[in-house]
This record gives structure tokens, C-alpha cells and sequence, in this order.
């Protein structure tokens, strides 16, 4: 009877067991199939890819991740992607996002790919003392200052623009990885807007061009006053125009000319004659 018992009770514990396990398998089945089902391509980088960069089929890889963690502006095929400008250095793995790291459908690539809509990029000439030593790098934020004649003839310099981005450090389009301390060329690009384009070409035509590498945190855009030469000499009075000069010369007393004397008519009445006679004042 004991044995009987402890058949049925091993059958039952075994059957459970089944039942169990067939529960448990059905179950992982169902949420491995809901999981695979939400399941999207996803374009990565295959490789490392440098700003300014033409997209290819050899730097695009597509995997797959769960629809829930994908990013946005994400590309689920090579097809939109191929052809396009990387606007920043994209590394290995990343995702490529629209309007991030990439430059807009027919943008196409190297600098005009980076120039937003409504801006341009023009170019200054400089030399290692006006480049800040070749510590201007793309990317880096800096003042343009301007050296010149002012109207009254006084040596001045003035800041033409504040906190400008700069594109391009000669033909390099990204940061020295190899050697960031130093990067020397003759042209630094800046990206500037129309109106501040203008304003650039007029300065490099009157006077030295010379940035000032600032902060990139720093967004400051106080105005800065016009510095004189009489700033380097405070016991100096600064010149004065040969226009002042002449203003304050005295002018000449001119006379007003002398009226001539006026004459009155006076009626004579002789019994039925009239004579008219004029007196002098």
C-alpha cells in the first residue's frame, strides 16, 4: 500500500513537472515571438567616418533593434543614406541622425555640406601671431578684430565680429586628433551670415585682420569699445582732425555795407500849383 502510494504520488510530481515545463516553453515561445516581431533595421557606422566624408555602401551596416529603442531621425535603410555629407566625425557604431551628424538629402559633402541654409563660409588670411599661434581649430569660437585708420586719423582697433564659428582650419574640416595643440595655416574659414560676410570682406579691405580664440562656453556678446592709440598713451591728448582744426579758426568779421540814405517826397501846394520835393532822411 506504502508503495502504491509513493508510485502515484512520483506519477503525479512527474506529470506536474511536465505540465509545468510545457507551460513554461509555450510562454517563452510567445514573448520571444512578440520580441522578435518588434524587431527594426537600423543603419550604423561601419567604420569611422571623418566630417566633410561622402557616405558609401562600405560605411553603412544595418542591425537590428527593438522599435522602442531606436533613435530618432534614424535611417532603416542604406538607400537615403548613400550619397550623403557627414557634417561631424561619426566613430564606429554610431547611428547616422538626420540633421545631426549628416547633411540634408542632395547636400552633398565636404565644406559646402556644412554651411546651414541662410549662412556663409568665407575665408581669412592670417599668420601664426593674428591665429593665435595655430590654436584655432574647427569648431573653436573666436572674435575677429580689425586694425585701421578711423576718419580722424587715429590708429584703432575695433571687434568686427563676436563668437564666430569656425569651419576650417586650411583644407582640415575636423579637430587634430593626431596633434590638437598646434594646427598652423594661412586661411582660417569662418561661418558666418550675409550680412556679416559684408561686414568681413570691408574689414579685411581697410585694415589687419587678427582673431581672438575665446571660451566656446563663453556666449558673451557684450559691445566692446574701439581701442585708440591714445589708450597706449594716457598722457597723450588724441589728435584732432585738420576739420576740427579749421572749425576753429576765427572767421572773418565781414561789415554789412552801409544803407544808402532814403529820400521823402513832400508835397508843396502854391495856390493851384503842386511842386513835389525830396528831402533826405
Amino acid at each position: 500500500m506504502n508503495r502504491s502510494r509513493l508510485i502515484f504520488i512520483g506519477v503525479a510530481a512527474l506529470a506536474l513537472g511536465v505540465l509545468a515545463s510545457g507551460w513554461a516553453y509555450r510562454d517563452l515561445q510567445q514573448r520571444t515571438g512578440a520580441s522578435h516581431g518588434g524587431m527594426q533595421d537600423v543603419a550604423v557606422a561601419a567604420t569611422d567616418i571623418p566630417v566633410g566624408e561622402r557616405i558609401q555602401d562600405k560605411d553603412v551596416r544595418i542591425i537590428q533593434m527593438p522599435s522602442d529603442a531606436l533613435p530618432p531621425n534614424g535611417f532603416g535603410s542604406k538607400k537615403r543614406l548613400l550619397g550623403r555629407g557627414a557634417v561631424l566625425p561619426i566613430a564606429q557604431g554610431e547611428f547616422f541622425i538626420a540633421g545631426k551628424n549628416l547633411a540634408a538629402e542632395n547636400g552633398g559633402s565636404g565644406l559646402p555640406s556644412m554651411i546651414p541654409s541662410g549662412m556663409r563660409a568665407v575665408s581669412v588670411r592670417v599668420n601664426d601671431g593674428s591665429a593665435v599661434g595655430g590654436f584655432i581649430q574647427p569648431r573653436s569660437r573666436v572674435d575677429v578684430l580689425m586694425t585701421g585708420t578711423s576718419a580722424s586719423g587715429e590708429a584703432q582697433t575695433i571687434t568686427v565680429l563676436k563668437n564666430v564659428e569656425v569651419l576650417a582650419n586650411g583644407t582640415r574640416l575636423d579637430r587634430n586628433s593626431v596633434a590638437p595643440e598646434s594646427q598652423n595655416s594661412p586661411l582660417i574659414t569662418l561661418l558666418v551670415s550675409p550680412d556679416d560676410a559684408a561686414k568681413l570682406a570691408l574689414a579685411m579691405a581697410q585694415g589687419r585682420i587678427q582673431l581672438a580664440l575665446r571660451n566656446p562656453l563663453d556666449t558673451n556678446q557684450a559691445e566692446v569699445a574701439a581701442v585708440g592709440i591714445h589708450s597706449l598713451y594716457p598722457n597723450q591728448k588724441p589728435p584732432v582732425s585738420t576739420l576740427t582744426h579749421a572749425r576753429q579758426k576765427a572767421a572773418p568779421v565781414v561789415q554789412a555795407p552801409t544803407p544808402a540814405p532814403t529820400a521823402y517826397p513832400v508835397e508843396v501846394i502854391r495856390g493851384d500849383k503842386r511842386d513835389i520835393t525830396k528831402l533826405p532822411d
